[in-house]
């Protein structure tokens, strides 16, 4: 019984694992798209130089 009990707690870890592996691949690609995006919109900055659309 022990044994079944291991196989379907390592099988219920291993599928939790790949879908929050999965989830983190779609976060990281939507990340990926609006950097994109806020890099080709960037704007010109006041002093007439290149601008900078992020803050840090």
């Amino acid at each position: 019984m022990v044994p079944i009990l291991l196989v379907l707690l390592l099988a219920a870890i291993l599928f939790g694992l790949g879908f929050a592996v999965k989830v983190l691949w779609w976060i990281a690609l939507i990340v990926l798209v609006v950097w994109l995006l806020g890099f080709l919109m960037r704007g010109t900055s006041a002093s007439g130089g290149r601008g900078r659309w992020y803050r840090w």
